[in-house]
């Protein structure tokens, strides 16, 4: 499903929600903004709390990214070692064959 169409659906949802509860509240008008104000408070927060649980958890799994990125690399370099190290004594072989002859 689309973002935005979700999160329009939500507003959507949460303005019809708030104009039929200040239509039928039984709370008087100050009561009424303060129990609205408190609810959008709570609601802030709860939605700040997730969007920090969403980007600490992004953190993780970019710093697992990063320390297998890392291994990677290592095993990469090592393989180039070893290759190298062959090449030279597969060349110093034939070098030493070559003198014999």
């Amino acid at each position: 499903m689309n973002t935005e169409k979700v999160l329009l659906g939500a507003l959507a949802g949460f303005a019809t929600g708030a104009l039929f509860g200040v239509l039928f509240a039984p709370y008087k008008g100050k009561e009424l903004r303060g129990k609205i104000s408190q609810g959008t408070l709570d609601y802030a927060s709860d939605l700040k709390a997730k969007f920090s649980n969403y980007v600490d958890s992004l953190s993780e799994k970019m710093d697992m990214v990063k320390d297998e990125a890392g291994n990677l690399v290592d095993q990469g370099k090592s393989a180039l070692d070893h290759g190298r190290k062959d090449i030279k004594a597969a060349t110093q072989g034939q070098g030493q064959k070559s003198n014999l002859m």
